[in-house]
């Protein structure tokens, strides 16, 4: 279950789709439950949605919970599930969790980037309902616990990688001098104002410095703005797959600002993890921080969420020690040689036993295998 699916663009919706790829490549029987977007990968169902009265009295308030309330009274009328995997939060899961719970269905929660600050107390509820938790960072963890999960049921790990896709990271000598690169959604929590400001100060002592940034949304009017006039720094737009591999393996210095703000943060970003397998220097915020999925932390460097000045003296000491972007190149790779999306999805499928566990421990006996009806 997931809001939105392929061909809409973004981390989750990627995630889910190569996972469920994966999940039916190992035999199982998948059907996705979306509001938008429309790429459904070959042998997986669609679970059909339709408005009810509660969907469009909730509709008011938010799509999110009138789709939570859809996909509920479809599973109610579509057989027994033998688990529900939500990607999302706790807005979901409210719907979601106490059907699931009457039902005896074991509900995974995937959360892919840091909680919101605001509605603790109906969050906490919420999520009192699920199984079983995955994080996708040590961030979401820790917000997770906060809010009264059990920490024996919160897995921290990452997105999978299409390792046997990519292309092999390309040799130092190929790569363009100067040239740094973003990859990430333009929108406020990525910090892409930072990253253009702090390319400026760079190229005050190292002209050569370019900056080009890839990606789409609802930031790109303003962002373009201070593009224009910051010298060479390029909004490339919406790239492919390919497109971002071949600008990853050219770049000398990836880098992402992410920071936290109230109503959401980032979890373990993808594009830092790509980078890292094609060998690139990578730089990162302390709030898009690879811990504990890259155990290496030599792979890569941080600065302080926020910080112009850390943000200046990381790229600049990337940039200029010759020798320290080779050892990070050799050493990404490496770093993310686990990642492929059949080791991921092994450790989802290895999480759902702890779901299954916890909810035949929770049911009703009425729900419980062999009990009632």
């Amino acid at each position: 279950m997931s809001y939105r699916v392929p061909p809409e663009r973004g981390g989750k919706e990627r995630h889910v789709d190569c996972l469920t790829r994966e999940q039916l490549g190992r035999g199982h029987e998948v059907a996705l439950a979306f509001r938008r977007g429309s790429t459904v990968p070959e042998g997986a169902a669609v679970l059909p949605l339709r408005p009810t009265v509660l969907s469009r009295a909730l509709a008011t308030r938010s799509d999110v919970l009138a789709f939570a309330a859809e996909v509920a009274h479809a599973l109610r009328h579509a057989g027994r599930a033998d688990l529900v995997h939500l990607h999302g939060d706790h807005v979901e899961a409210a719907v979601l969790g106490p059907f699931c719970r009457r039902r005896g269905v074991p509900l995974v929660l995937t959360v892919h980037g840091a909680l919101s600050r605001r509605h603790h107390r109906v969050a906490r509820r919420a999520l009192g309902a699920v199984d079983a938790f995955i994080a996708l960072g040590s961030r979401p963890a820790r917000d997770l616990v906060e809010l009264g999960a059990d920490p024996r049921r919160v897995l921290t790990m990452s997105s999978g990688l299409d390792l046997a896709g990519m292309p092999r990271p390309g040799p130092p000598a190929a790569r363009e001098p100067g040239l740094v690169v973003s990859v990430g959604s333009l929108d406020p929590v990525k910090n892409h104002d930072l990253v253009i400001e702090a390319v400026r100060l760079v190229r005050r002592t190292r002209p050569e410095v370019r900056l080009v940034i890839a990606g789409d949304g609802p930031e790109r009017s303003r962002l373009s703005r201070l593009s224009e006039a910051g010298g060479p720094i390029e909004l490339a737009g919406p790239l492919s797959r390919d497109e971002v591999y071949g600008l990853l393996r050219r770049a000398q210095v990836f880098v992402l600002a992410s920071r936290r703000l109230p109503g959401k943060g980032e979890g373990v970003p993808t594009a830092a993890l790509e980078a890292l397998a094609l060998g690139t220097p990578v730089v990162l915020s302390s709030e898009a921080s690879l811990d504990p999925v890259v155990r290496d932390g030599g792979a890569y460097r941080t600065f302080e969420s926020g910080s112009l000045d850390g943000l200046v003296s990381a790229l600049g000491a990337v940039l200029d020690d010759e020798e320290a972007r080779d050892r990070m190149s050799a050493r990404g790779p490496r770093a993310v040689a686990d990642l492929g999306w059949p080791a991921v999805a092994s450790r989802v499928e290895e999480w759902y036993r702890v779901a299954l566990d916890t909810a035949l421990d929770a049911a009703p006996d009425a729900a419980r295998p062999g009990g009632g009806r």
